[in-house]
């Protein structure tokens, strides 16, 4: 077994295909941070202030149900964490991943897709939601990021 985790979180797939990209290039194992309830595109209209989304963001206690708490932490030094930015932060579901395990002692190392805008707060809102882990602000990756890339960027951190 790895060391190392790649766990992600993808509402439209884009954050997947760079996380199956990153345990490729790592060696990493592979785990999918699934809602209970699937996010619908409707859900995702960050136009519509109504939109599940948007009420999640704009809640800090918001927590999206996860569909399982199967995820072998404990089995894992280093948890390479991926989502899409959210109004500038993680979406409230990595919180929710976060707060549903033991992290102590782990090493998580963010990385995100995104349409343009930066990680913002997203290490700092992660925090408290992973008491005893080291969390580090990685990258922020295109659908198109390629292997022999990640393998580099992971490579700078010593995984």
């Amino acid at each position: 077994m790895s060391n190392k985790l790649v766990a992600y979180f993808s509402a439209s797939g884009v954050t997947a295909g760079a996380a199956k990209k990153l345990s490729d290039a790592t060696g990493a194992d592979l785990y999918e941070i699934r809602p209970a309830v699937k996010y619908t595109s409707a859900d995702l209209n960050w136009h519509n202030s109504s939109s599940r989304s948007s009420i999640e963001m704009k809640d800090k206690s918001s927590r999206p149900e996860l569909a399982d708490k199967n995820a072998d932490i404990k089995g894992h030094d280093v948890i390479f964490l991926g989502f899409p930015i959210w109004w500038y932060v993680a979406p409230k579901i990595i919180n929710t991943f976060l707060e549903a395990y033991d992290f102590t002692g782990k090493t998580i190392i963010l990385f995100a897709t995104s349409g343009g805008s930066g990680f913002g707060g997203a290490a700092q809102g992660l925090k408290a939601s992973a008491p005893g882990a080291e969390i580090r602000e990685g990258k922020i990756f295109s659908s198109g990021v390629s292997v022999p890339a990640l393998k580099k960027w992971a490579e700078s951190f010593g995984a």
